[in-house]
C-alpha cells in the first residue's frame, strides 16, 4: 500500500466510522520540541527515572513537596525551557480539525503539556494529568495553577479542606478515579480508535485499542514504527504524526464535503 493510498484507507475509515476515538501518545509531544521521557535522548534516559514511590513520599512530606513544585516552576532545566517554549504543532492542529468537522468525537491523551487544548480540542481526557492545573486528590477538583491562591505550604482544598497537588499523575499515584472512568466510557462508545504518536505499550492506555477490536472495530495507527497494533489495523501511516495527521485531515474533509 502506498503512502496515498494508507492515507485515503485510514480517511475513509474514520469517515464511515460512527464514534471515533483518538490515543495520542509522546511522539506528537516530542514534535513541538518537547524531549520524551524514556528512549534515545529521553530525559529519565539521562538523567536517571524518578523513585517509583514518587507519590508516597510526596503524601509523607506535604510540605516537601510543595517546595519542591514550586521550585521547578521556577526552574531552568532543559525540560522546564522545552515544555514552557512548546506550542501546538500541525498534529495537534489536525486532531483540531477532525474535533471541528465532526469526525473525531473524543480524544484520550497521554500528555501532560496542554497543547490539544492550546491547538483548540476541547473534548480532551488526559490520563496522566496536565502541568498547568492542580488538583484535590480528596474531592477531584480542579484549578488553573495560576488561578490558585498558595497561602500556606501546603495549601488546603477551598471546597473540602483536602490535599492539594499537580495534577500530572505521579509514580505509585492512582490515576484519578473519574478520569479513568471517562476513558473507558469513551473506549467503549468508539467503532474507530485514531492511535497517533504512542506505542501503546503503557498501561491502562494500551488496553484501549485492544477493547475497541475486541467490540468489533477499528483501528488507524499513525507511527514511526510498529506497535504491538499494528497487524490489527485497518490503515498504518509510517510518518511522523505532524505530517501524517494534517495530510489525514485534509483528506477526511475532502470525503465529507
Amino acid at each position: 500500500m502506498t503512502d496515498d493510498e494508507a492515507v485515503d484507507a485510514a480517511a475513509r475509515t474514520l469517515v464511515e466510522s460512527r464514534y471515533v476515538v483518538a490515543l495520542v501518545g509522546a511522539g506528537i509531544s516530542v514534535e513541538s520540541g518537547i524531549p520524551p521521557f524514556r528512549g534515545p535522548g529521553g530525559l529519565w534516559t539521562k538523567h536517571g527515572e524518578p523513585p517509583m514511590d514518587g507519590y508516597q513520599r510526596a503524601m509523607e512530606d506535604l510540605a516537601g513537596y510543595w517546595r519542591g513544585l514550586l521550585a521547578r516552576r521556577e526552574a531552568d532545566d532543559e525540560f522546564a525551557r522545552a515544555i514552557r517554549q512548546a506550542r501546538p504543532n500541525p498534529a495537534h492542529h489536525a486532531l483540531a480539525d477532525l474535533e471541528r468537522a465532526g469526525v473525531l468525537k473524543h480524544t484520550i491523551t497521554q500528555n501532560i503539556d496542554n497543547l490539544h487544548f492550546q491547538a483548540g480540542q476541547r473534548a480532551v481526557s488526559e490520563i496522566h494529568g496536565n502541568r498547568t492545573k492542580l488538583r484535590c486528590i480528596d474531592c477531584g477538583a480542579r484549578w488553573p495553577f495560576e488561578e490558585f491562591a498558595v497561602r500556606d505550604i501546603p495549601p488546603a482544598c477551598p471546597q473540602c479542606r483536602g490535599i492539594v497537588k499537580g495534577d500530572t499523575v505521579m509514580f505509585g499515584e492512582p490515576i484519578p478515579q473519574a478520569i479513568l472512568a471517562e476513558c473507558y466510557e469513551q473506549t467503549q462508545r468508539a467503532d474507530c480508535m485514531l492511535i497517533a504518536g504512542t506505542s501503546a505499550t503503557v498501561i491502562p492506555a494500551a488496553w484501549f485499542p485492544e477493547m475497541v477490536l475486541n467490540a468489533g472495530g477499528e483501528l488507524v495507527e499513525v507511527n514511526t514504527e510498529d506497535t504491538p497494533y499494528t497487524a490489527h489495523a485497518a490503515a498504518s501511516l509510517r510518518a511522523p504524526a505532524g505530517e501524517a495527521l494534517p495530510a489525514l485531515a485534509a483528506r477526511v474533509r475532502a470525503l465529507i464535503r
